[in-house]
């Protein structure tokens, strides 16, 4: 199989004038295309530290990020960009969604940014995350699950060969957290997405092909979410 993300001895140190300013610490990841990822660990584990760097929105202390096989660094700040537009879907804790534009505009804005405008693609993706007929409300006028669901249809819309989520269900009820993930991971090995899902919750062992927990900044392998602290 071919590796869809890549890290090497990755590093990030903070200034903060404490013993504690390493956020990793090595971090040794591979991940091959199409797999769907459950990166789990406590609040200040560095999982969201990593999510950033694969991302290419901050940069590693020193180690390497590759995303299909590039060098996030070798491809600069402008190929990082395009790279975000392009190749990588993002779901976060909290949506995310721009509360002046309606739930399709929302949608439109990231095919606008890869320089796809498509209006009947936006429209079939909200119809394909169960929201046909709710293209025109506002964020506001949507429930927490509703805009999730929004947030995931515009993660996808583009086709991204990778979609990053970050605590996706952070912020719902169980109930409509494992709706959530239910649809993101199906929708996601439809397409043969690869999917990396951070979380505190163990309900996301459930969806995964592999689990992988952060401690001390440092990625282990596990072979279940058995034993784990939630």
């Amino acid at each position: 199989m071919t590796s869809a993300i890549r890290t090497y001895d990755l590093w990030k140190e903070y200034d903060t004038g404490r013993h504690d300013g390493q956020a990793l610490r090595g971090a040794e990841l591979d991940i091959q295309k199409g797999q769907i990822i459950a990166l789990l660990g406590k609040s200040g584990s560095g999982k969201t530290t990593l999510l950033n760097l694969l991302a290419g929105l901050d940069e590693p202390t020193r180690g390497r990020v590759e995303i299909d096989g590039v060098d996030l660094k070798a491809l600069g700040e402008r190929g990082r960009t395009e790279l975000r537009r392009n190749k990588l879907g993002f779901v976060f804790q909290f949506f995310n969604l721009l509360p002046t534009l309606t739930a399709i505009e929302n949608v439109l804005l990231a095919l606008e940014l890869a320089g796809r405008p498509d209006e009947d693609l936006a429209r079939e993706h909200i119809a394909l995350v169960g929201l046909g007929g709710k293209e025109n409300r506002f964020p506001h006028e949507l429930s927490g699950g509703e805009q999730q669901r929004i947030a995931i249809a515009r993660a996808l819309v583009k086709n991204p060969p990778i979609i990053l989520a970050d605590e996706p269900t952070g912020n719902l009820d169980s109930h409509t957290g494992m709706q959530i993930l239910d649809l993101l991971t199906s929708r996601c090995r439809t397409s043969g997405t690869t999917l990396v899902m951070v979380s505190h919750s163990l309900k996301t062992c459930e969806y995964a092909d592999r689990i992988l927990r952060m401690s001390d900044g440092l990625v282990f392998e596990e072979e279940s979410c058995e034993g784990l602290a939630p």
